[in-house]
């Protein structure tokens, strides 16, 4: 796969439609076991098991083959994919950037493309691997491991199904009308529900679930998963859930069906299950393992030396997030880097430590206590060549910048400790914003800038605070999409001194359209119940700032 680096000089993306092929015939993997030798066998049931965290970090070579886009390397892929439609990641120049940067240009966003059809087909196949061990295992009969196994599918089957239900949920927003083209009212909708025992026939007649009957049906599953997860025996290195993480679901389902107080006791219930603390400084920052090791996770992406998307070089997330590489998409091979956004950087307190995770200006007294100073593998050439709000957050495997077998043999979180405290604190907020702030106030002062204070008192002042500092900690994450959706908040990546390029430079008032995701053509086109009902197409709805 070393054929993937010789082609970055030349790669183009091409807006193909797709083929039909519906996300009812996507096939389980064949290298896993079958139904009867599950329902035989606890060792069969692992090895369907396993194939989720290979799902969850796998390179689909179809789409990197077929169409030279090498964006599709799994969950990993999503989470940078709902980042740039937020506010505080992107990119200061166009080069190689497009593999990505459609998602924060609002470009290419309707059913026909491959970019956005990648996410449709991805989670169905995530939901299959889930569903091919629900079908299996019968909880009467099965073992101690098989019974583990099964509460894990439930809580991955809970995972992708809460993603995609808040991704394609339609929200009024300030371009498009719940009123699609076809003259049908879309809002609330969000995405047909597939389970094991669906039959052909109501497969291709399977309407989008309201926002309420996908809360209950996700509300079954974790409560499935906490019956039964911890039965597990191996997490296979953190890459499936544990209890923990079933309590961090349910405070994440929650806050989307806006029960502050239940996510706040199933926040709290997160983190002492998880037994973990925050991340130190020194974790953290440390240029050799700092934010790329499983044991600093709940739940993660673990890739190895032999994982595909490893081995393809520059299809994974460290070449597209770690700008200290010599191999990948950003970083000293390619003059492309990732950044933060400017107006965030310069509300981030100096005495927060966090603030390292980015190339401080010229100038700035945290110049030379910067994020350069801590990538001691970089020559000074190198280190110097990293642009003002460049990220160093994710560091390359074991500090390796040039073999990509070791630097992209890393872990990527799905879920952090510390989101389940941001959430505590935006949760009590809601109802009483002295407690919020008086949580959010202790977990900074404890974990993350002892001088922290800040003046926020209503509500609307509280939640705000509580929010920025969790776009701080969780960038890069993927998780601030759901917030923005949610809370109804604007983009605003254009205004003087942006350090974003043009294309990226868009302002919204309000969430924007372009977060209620339009379906892929393959589904409407074998789902009846799907066609006529897809959420209107947002692409170029919106100007450029300059």
């Amino acid at each position: 796969m070393k054929r993937y680096i010789k082609s970055i000089m030349m790669v183009g993306l091409f807006s193909l439609a797709l083929v039909n092929t519906s996300c009812i015939e996507e096939t389980e993997p064949t290298d896993v076991a079958t139904q009867d030798q599950a329902e035989r066998s606890s060792s069969a049931t692992k090895a369907q098991a396993m194939a989720i965290p290979a799902q969850l970090g796998d390179m689909d070579d179809d789409y990197v083959d077929r169409y030279n886009w090498h964006a599709p390397f799994g969950y990993p892929a999503l989470l940078i994919i709902r980042d740039m439609m937020c506010n505080d990641a992107g990119f200061p120049t166009s080069s190689y950037a497009y593999h990505f940067y459609y998602f924060g240009a609002n470009m290419n966003l309707d059913g026909r493309y491959i970019y956005i059809a990648y996410v449709w087909t991805y989670y169905y196949k995530l939901i299959q691997a889930a569903n091919s061990i629900i079908s299996v295992v019968n909880p009467e009969t099965a073992t101690k491991d098989q019974l583990g196994y099964l509460g894990a599918a439930y809580a991955v089957r809970a995972m992708a199904y809460m993603d995609m239900a808040r991704m394609y949920e339609f929200l009024p927003n300030d371009k498009t009308s719940s009123v699609n083209s076809d003259g049908n009212d879309v809002l609330g909708l969000t995405v047909p529900i597939v389970t094991p025992d669906l039959t052909e026939e109501q497969a291709r007649n399977n309407p989008r679930a309201k926002k309420a009957d996908m809360v209950a049906f996700i509300e079954g599953d974790i409560a499935e998963a906490k019956k039964y997860i911890d039965n597990i025996s191996d997490r296979l290195n953190r890459t499936l859930p544990n209890l923990a993480c079933v309590y961090g679901l349910e405070a994440r389902l929650n806050m989307w069906k806006e029960d502050y107080p239940a996510a706040a006791v199933a926040a709290q219930q997160a983190i002492d299950a998880s037994g973990m603390t925050p991340l130190s400084e020194a974790v953290a920052l440390d240029k050799a393992s700092g934010m790329n090791t499983y044991t600093q996770f709940m739940w993660c992406v673990n890739l190895v030396k032999e994982s595909d998307a490893v081995q393809s070089g520059i299809v994974n997330f460290t070449s597209w997030m770690s700008n200290q590489t010599t191999y990948g998409y950003t970083g000293a091979a390619t003059g492309q880097y990732v950044i933060c956004d400017k107006n965030f950087y310069e509300r981030i307190s100096d005495t927060d430590w966090r603030k390292k995770w980015w190339q401080a200006p010229e100038g700035s007294s945290l110049r030379d206590q910067s994020s350069k100073n801590h990538i001691e593998y970089l020559s000074a050439e190198e280190a110097e060549a990293l642009p003002t709000y460049a990220s160093v957050k994710f560091r390359p495997g074991q500090g390796n910048q040039e073999d990509y077998n070791v630097g992209s043999a890393t872990a990527i979180p799905l879920m952090r400790v510390e989101e389940m405290y941001f959430i505590k604190a935006e949760a009590e907020a809601q109802s009483n914003p002295a407690a919020g702030i008086a949580t959010l106030t202790d977990f900074m002062t404890k974990y993350r800038d002892p001088s922290y204070s800040t003046n926020a008192s209503t509500k609307d002042e509280a939640v705000d605070e509580i929010i920025f500092q969790k776009r701080v900690e969780l960038w890069g994450e993927g998780q601030l999409f759901f917030d923005y959706k949610r809370l109804n908040m604007s983009v605003t990546r254009g205004y003087e001194g942006t350090p974003f390029f043009d294309r990226l430079r868009l302002n919204t008032n309000g969430r924007p359209a372009w977060m209620n995701l339009v379906i892929s053509v393959s589904e409407y086109q074998d789902n009846q119940a799907v066609n006529h009902w897809n959420n209107p197409d947002p692409s170029g709805l919106y100007t450029q700032w300059k």
